[in-house]
């Protein structure tokens, strides 16, 4: 297909505004099918899987396309919810457009906001379409002014050509138009259609469309719109990518058929067919079925089989890709989400997409000794799957921990675990990882001696511990003098004594940022061996610690939290009650970033309590910092949780 007939778009907007319901419609009037279906009745091409059925939301990111002699448009399906948010960025990188479907009952909601403000970053091209007009009550003249306020006064309506409104905006971005305008002219049709585009494709103009996709108003006059006025592949906005032969430049993407072949990988599905299907933009070239291609991010060449066009779950095998083109090849070996292709002789990365980390923990146990066994590679297929969600394990706690962006996206992808894989999990609340440290030195003596016949066990130490600088961890010093100590038996002495700081002492939490000196000892010529060092090493260390003013360590997190200002305020306040401290706050977009500093154990909830006190119009992210000592009057509480946990797991 000729470049400029290919359009490929983005269905971006706050959940429940109606984005699958205006592909289904698109797709129903280009006859890609002969039966509309209906979200609610869970049939959408669209919104295909189980758990999108059964909950009527959408979670994945769709592929779709609709044909007609003008033009074929392409088009992504986003998910509304925060908790998808991967999927959104993922599907941005696919695209050269965006649709912004904004609910006219609703107005413009915090998913509209954080949508259009990622738009605004890239300067993609966008179109704006009002749905749900038909509904009793709408307003759609206080919708156009809430958008031209809200989110660009570059928001025009289009609809006849004779506006006077759109004839101006038009001209004002068309300096020869604007001067004929002024003297009285009548711009034509063909005229203003073709500023529109150039308008529309620099980000000087978005237009204002409406209608209901559910009873198909305004569905076709959105399509011709895209087709008129958003950019075709070859006058996308650039795109550039490093290319390893010459790492001090990036190299500028010539969009055409004819160029050598680059893609990016921007999505990995698991198909329950045919496996894994990985979803592939191409920018520039052509890829044929059945050769192969070189993965320039992992430097393999990589062999593949048919090509696929995906109309939702369904793969139509085609005879080439070639620029701007969105394509699914399965079963690949070693490409997988952020890699990039070209050819080998000119090979080509692009810059990986970045996604959201993981702003909720869970601990997850199998309900069954069956589970246990398959729960490892079942976590690890649905990580290469969805980028937001994380599979850890915490050696300290020995806790298997999941992540993700919400309650909901776990609770999703732990309902994958069990339908997909036939995997059951219990979720809790993860533990603290809590350190245990000491505030002033001793000396401590640490004597193992025990006979019962035969030969016996003695080891004999003296040590002196002191606190290190926070982060330091531990440092082992040895200061036997005269032999006091054989020096065969020096690291047995260590080992008893990492053993136990490792265990924990006061809490059951590792000790850390301690400094021990061996100064001293005796041994015993027959009865001395490594264990009876390793346990004196040991009961000296205990000893030691208790009588060192312990204390207990926190992890602290550096947070940023995005808000509109009205929130501040209250989001200030909230940090503080967290026992957190304000580190500063700056200007981020429309929105206020804070920073702040606040211990992990105080935001395992969170994200559910921020998106609450905002109404889902705050997001923040959070990175470890560092360690602090735990305040006096909670010192207690974590020692009885510490306790607790240790019982239930002796018991369980």
């Amino acid at each position: 297909m000729d470049v400029n007939k290919k359009r490929s778009v983005i269905l971006l907007g706050h959940a429940h505004s109606g984005k699958t319901s205006l592909a289904e419609a698109m797709l129903f009037n280009c006859k890609a099918l002969t039966r509309r279906g209906s979200v609610m009745e869970g049939n959408t091409v669209s919104d295909y899987s189980a758990d999108e059925a059964e909950r009527k939301i959408s979670i994945n990111a769709s592929m779709l396309y609709c044909e007609s002699e003008a033009a074929r448009i392409q088009i992504i399906d986003a998910p509304g919810y925060l908790d998808f948010y991967a999927e959104v960025l993922a599907g941005i990188r696919a695209v050269d457009s965006a649709v912004v479907v904004i609910d006219a009952t609703d107005g413009i909601a915090a998913g509209t906001e954080r949508v259009w403000q990622d738009l605004e970053e890239i300067k993609m091209p966008r179109l704006i379409f009002i749905n749900k007009t038909d509904r009793e009550g709408v307003n759609v003249d206080k919708v156009i002014e809430e958008i031209r306020s809200g989110l660009s006064k570059k928001a025009v309506v289009v609809g006849s050509f004779s506006d006077a409104a759109l004839i101006e905006a038009v001209a004002e971005t068309d300096d020869q138009l604007l001067e004929r305008y002024l003297e009285g002219a009548v711009l034509s049709e063909d005229e203003i259609k073709t500023a529109l585009h150039e308008a529309v494709d620099k980000g000087e103009i978005f237009p204002i469309l409406s209608g209901s996709a559910l009873n198909n108003q305004g569905v076709s006059e959105l399509a011709a719109a895209i087709i008129h006025y958003l950019p075709n592949p070859s006058e996308r906005t650039a795109v550039f990518a490093a290319c390893p032969k010459e790492p001090d430049k990036k190299t500028e993407i010539t969009f055409s058929d004819g160029s050598p072949l680059s893609g990016f990988v921007f999505k990995s599905i698991s198909d329950p067919y045919v496996g894994q299907l990985t979803v592939i933009r191409i920018f520039s070239g052509k890829l044929l079925p059945n050769t192969s291609f070189y993965n320039s991010t992992k430097k393999t060449q990589e062999r593949i089989g048919p090509i696929y066009i995906l109309q939702g779950k369904e793969q139509r095998g085609i005879s080439e890709a070639g620029c701007g083109d969105i394509v699914a090849i399965a079963k690949l070996k070693d490409t997988f989400t952020n890699d990039s292709i070209s050819s080998q002789d000119r090979p080509l990365v692009f810059e990986p997409i970045v996604f959201p980390e993981p702003l909720i923990s869970a601990s997850v146990r199998p309900k069954t000794r069956q589970d246990e066994e398959k729960i490892s590679p079942a976590l690890a297929k649905l990580m290469i799957e969805d980028q937001t969600f994380k599979v850890s394990r915490d050696n300290q706690t020995r806790e298997e921990i999941v992540s993700g962006l919400g309650d909901l996206h776990l609770d999703v992808l732990m309902g994958r675990l069990k339908k997909r894989f036939n995997v059951e999990v219990t979720l809790g609340t993860p533990q603290v990882p809590y350190k245990e440290t000491i505030t002033k030195a001793v000396k401590m003596q640490g004597k193992y001696k025990k006979q019962s016949g035969g030969r016996g066990q003695y080891g004999d130490v003296w040590i002196e511990i002191r606190p290190l600088e926070r982060g330091k961890d531990f440092e082992f010093v040895n200061r036997i003098v005269g032999g006091a100590i054989p020096r065969n038996y020096v690291p047995s002495v260590e080992k008893g004594v990492r053993n136990a700081m490792q265990e924990g002492i006061v809490a059951g939490y590792p000790v850390v940022d301690v400094q021990v000196v061996l100064c001293d000892g005796s041994y015993h010529e027959v009865d001395s061996s490594d264990m009876a060092f390793q346990i004196a090493g040991s009961m000296a260390i205990r000893k030691a610690v208790q009588e060192a003013a312990p204390a207990l360590l926190e992890p602290i997190m550096d947070v940023e939290v995005v808000i509109p200002e009205e929130y501040m305020g209250q989001i200030s306040g909230d940090v503080n009650s967290r026992r957190g401290r304000v580190m500063g706050m700056e200007i981020k977009g429309k929105n206020n970033a804070l920073k702040a500093q606040v211990p992990l154990a105080e935001m395992f909830k969170y994200a559910n309590d921020l998106r609450s006190m905002t109404g889902g119009r705050g997001y923040y992210t959070m990175n470890f910092s560092h360690y602090e000592q735990v305040p006096h009057k909670h010192v207690s509480t974590v020692i009885a949780q510490s306790q607790a946990h240790q019982k239930a797991g002796v018991e369980g």
